[in-house]
């Protein structure tokens, strides 16, 4: 099959996994353009490589899946999978289909009506799910425990309040202030400032992921991953403006490896079609509902047998149920 060839039948798959966008689909010069942008980056980045010393990897990085648990029992987070960072000459670039399910996802958040939000006010989101954690068991062995997750956050849109949280109906205020907002640790303040053509926004967040996560770091995730991860974060945890949204969509189809699964369920049940990235043995799903293309959570799923399960095992899942925002921390929005 001819990439042409290949790159129809992706479309054609997409069209049945999503119903025909609210809006008109982007002109295919636009989709073009955005898939050019992506391989000259990859000639950029691998160019820029190849002239760098060889990566040492000194050890694993942590993947921490879940808060310590069980008392008197020690609690091992470990990483998945082989730990080489992903060298995006090895990768693909987006498939068709998820450039075009993002597209839709990217209409239908441009078309949401934009709350009119001033200082004093909070973000709102709440969310249930589970994580996983690795405990050691008093026979010395290693038990796989789920802890069910269920958290409504309040967040000051310009950051000059602590944040307060609520998990298990107890209260507490996370220590300091967001003040203006990062990337890892956004306000919706900061959020709105950050560039809504997706590839100025792509090359923003790709170049915080590579100082931290590139050749030379001790990472294991690898940059193209945590731009992955870094904009599900921003689009899950808080309430984000709707043409930041919009770009942060488009922005993730700037990743190479990104592709679709037809069918996954969130932490709440809800069945969706979900956009998707693989590294170091698993699988980080962004889920949409099919109708509305409006994104409903996000799960990590094994792809290979390991210490934390058999392939096919969500061991995050995340249901995005309510958000909003509201005048005091400590409220939710109307029905």
């Amino acid at each position: 099959m001819s990439p042409e060839q290949r790159e129809q039948a992706e479309r054609e798959q997409a069209s049945r996994l999503m119903p025909p966008a609210p809006c008109p689909e982007p002109a295919p010069r636009r989709l073009a353009a955005r898939r050019e942008h992506l391989l000259s980056e990859i000639d950029r980045q691998t160019r820029s490589r190849s002239s760098r010393p060889a990566l040492r990897l000194r050890g694993r990085t942590a993947l921490a899946l879940g808060a310590a648990v069980a008392v008197g029992a020690a609690v091992v987070v470990i990483g998945l999978g082989s730990g080489a960072v992903d060298a995006p000459h090895d990768v693909p670039p987006a498939s068709a289909a998820s450039v075009e399910l993002l597209e839709r996802a990217a209409l239908a958040a441009a078309t949401t009506p934009r709350a009119e939000v001033h200082a004093g006010q909070y973000t709102y989101v709440k969310t249930v799910g589970h994580t996983s954690v690795l405990s050691e068991n008093k026979a010395g062995g290693m038990d796989l425990l789920r802890e069910v997750e269920s958290v409504e956050q309040w967040t000051s849109v310009d950051g000059s309040e602590p944040t307060l949280q609520r998990k298990r109906g107890v209260d507490s205020l996370l220590p300091g202030t967001p003040g203006r907002g990062r990337l890892n640790s956004p306000t919706y303040d900061f959020l709105a400032a950050l560039p809504t053509d997706p590839e100025a926004l792509f090359e923003l967040i790709r170049d915080a992921a590579e100082k931290e996560h590139g050749p030379g770091s001790d990472s294991t995730t690898g940059p193209d991953q945590q731009a992955f991860v870094t904009i599900g974060d921003l689009l899950r945890n808080v309430v984000t403006p709707p043409e930041t949204a919009a770009a942060l969509y488009r922005a993730a189809a700037l990743i190479p490896g990104v592709d679709v699964v037809p069918d996954a369920v969130d932490a709440a049940g809800r069945h969706g079609v979900a956009v998707a990235r693989v590294h170091d043995g698993e699988r980080t799903e962004w889920i949409f509902d099919r109708s509305t293309a409006r994104l409903l959570g996000e799960r990590t799923v094994l792809v290979e047998d390991g210490a934390w399960g058999k392939a096919g095992t969500a061991v995050t899942s995340v249901a995005l149920i309510d958000s909003g925002i509201v005048d005091e921390a400590g409220q939710v929005p109307a029905a």
